[in-house]
This record gives C-alpha cells, sequence and structure tokens, in this order.
C-alpha cells in the first residue's frame, strides 16, 4: 500500500495552527497555575516564585472570618439563583422549543439576551431601576439580578436536550391518555434531566462567580466573595486571597469532572 504524501505547506499550517493553541492554553494556564503556587509560600507577599513553601496561609484562611462570611453569601445567592433559573430555564425552554413561529423565536433571543448585554452595564440599569421602583439593595435584589443572567444557560441546556428528545414519545404519552403535566414529570424530565442539569450547575458557577451584578446590587450585609477578595487585593495583596483562589480552583475543577462524569456537560453546551 502506497503511503500518503503529506503536503508540505498543510504540514507547515498544522504545525502554526498547534503552535498556536500551545501558547493560548499556556497564557490561559499560567496566572492559574502562579496562582496555585503562590498561595504555598512562607513569605507574606504575593511574590513569585516564593521564597519556600508552607501551608501557613491555608491555616490563615481558617480563622478568616470576613471571607467566611462572604462565601456564605456567595452560596446562598447561588442556591437561590440556581433553583429560579431552572424553574424559569426550563420552562421557558419548554416553550421554545416546541413552537417553530416567530413569537418563539423573539423569546429565544430575548432569553439569550443578557449574555450579549455588558455585565457591568446591566448591573447599573438594574440598580438604577431598583431604585426607581424605591427597593433597597439587598439579598433579594442580588437573587433577581443573578437570574436574568444565569436563565440564559439552562435554556440553552435545556432546549439542546429537548431537541434531541424523540417526539413519539411525548405523542404515545398523550395518546395513552397521560395529562401534559403527567407526561412532563414522568417523561420529559426524566429524559433532559441531564441538559437541566448541566444548566443548573453552570448557573450556579456564573452567579457564584459573578462580581459585575453583584457590585452594584450588594451592601454591607450582603458582601459577595469575589467582591471581598478584590478588595483584600486592592488595599492590602493578603496572600491568603491567593489560597482562597487555589481552594476555589480546586473545587472547581473537581465539580467539572463530575459533572462531566454524570450530565456530558461539554456536549450539552455546544
Amino acid at each position: 500500500m502506497a503511503r500518503r504524501r503529506i503536503d508540505p505547506q498543510t504540514l507547515a499550517l498544522h504545525g502554526v495552527l498547534w503552535g498556536l493553541a500551545v501558547c493560548a492554553i499556556a497564557l490561559l494556564l499560567a496566572p492559574t497555575v502562579i496562582v496555585v503556587v503562590v498561595s504555598f509560600t512562607s513569605g507574606y507577599s504575593l511574590r513569585f516564585p516564593p521564597p519556600g513553601y508552607s501551608l501557613q496561609w491555608y491555616q490563615a484562611l481558617l480563622d478568616a472570618w470576613q471571607l467566611h462570611f462572604a462565601a456564605g453569601n456567595s452560596l446562598k445567592v447561588a442556591a437561590a439563583t440556581t433553583v429560579l433559573s431552572v424553574v424559569l430555564g426550563v420552562g421557558g425552554a419548554m416553550g421554545i422549543s416546541r413552537s417553530a413561529t416567530w413569537t418563539a423565536r423573539v423569546l429565544d433571543s430575548l432569553f439569550m439576551s443578557p449574555l450579549v448585554l455588558p455585565a457591568l452595564a446591566f448591573g447599573l440599569s438594574a440598580l438604577i431601576y431598583f431604585s426607581r421602583l424605591g427597593l433597597q439593595v439587598s439579598m433579594t435584589t442580588l437573587v433577581i439580578g443573578h437570574t436574568v443572567v444565569c436563565v440564559p444557560y439552562v435554556v440553552r441546556t435545556t432546549v439542546a436536550a429537548l431537541a434531541q428528545l424523540p417526539g413519539a414519545l411525548l405523542e404515545s404519552s398523550e395518546s395513552l391518555g397521560a395529562s401534559r403535566f403527567y407526561t412532563f414529570r414522568h417523561v420529559t424530565l426524566p429524559l433532559i434531566a441531564p441538559g437541566v442539569a448541566a444548566g443548573a450547575f453552570i448557573a450556579f458557577m456564573s452567579s457564584f462567580d459573578n462580581v459585575p451584578v453583584s457590585l452594584f446590587l450588594r451592601d454591607a450585609n450582603t458582601d459577595m466573595l469575589p467582591i471581598r477578595m478584590w478588595a483584600d487585593l486592592e488595599g492590602k495583596l493578603d496572600v491568603t486571597i491567593a489560597a482562597v483562589s487555589s481552594v476555589l480552583i480546586g473545587v472547581t475543577l473537581v465539580l467539572i469532572v463530575v459533572m462531566e462524569r454524570l450530565t456530558g456537560i461539554s456536549r450539552r453546551i455546544r
């Protein structure tokens, strides 16, 4: 069998593309690796490479009550946001996926619009809107703002799951006399559960890590972890922030692996 001849130009193009890909990955991963390494420093400043290695900043993290308070608020807001995003997102996806009218396309664009609008612009406009309504910034305004920007993720993954759902199953259920709610509860929901779970995971992580919306819609009683970390970095460059970042990186990686194994999240967001 004759060997397939490789075009030198094609080989060179592949080499350039691979080189660019490696450089891009290195640029994306380098800051993360540096933060993780610095979190183990034995020094008292953010310096790379560190003069030595120690777990002192992880021990200090156990006593950082301000970070604990902010992390608790972030978890509460993210949990409430995820629940609301799943309820609204699944309902919206059900309506959009079952209709081919122009109204459904308009609604689809409306649901996706928060991803197009700059986050800072949305946060500022939300603050102005709540102020005009006479509402003070609180946990409630945070949850509402986060829900608006997180619903699109649930809608997109749920629509993708519904697109793979055989229509004959729903028709068979209805022909046997099942109500729409019964069909949704016992047929549709179990089949689209991986897509819903993928959207819920993305919504939770997006809410927990949100800075622009939280920056405008929080007060002293609703301090959020990303904002607290930012403030500490601006004020004193505390190495504890590197330890917090490393913990968040590790937890995020574990959750991504778990969600990928359970739901195939990478396939749900295409």
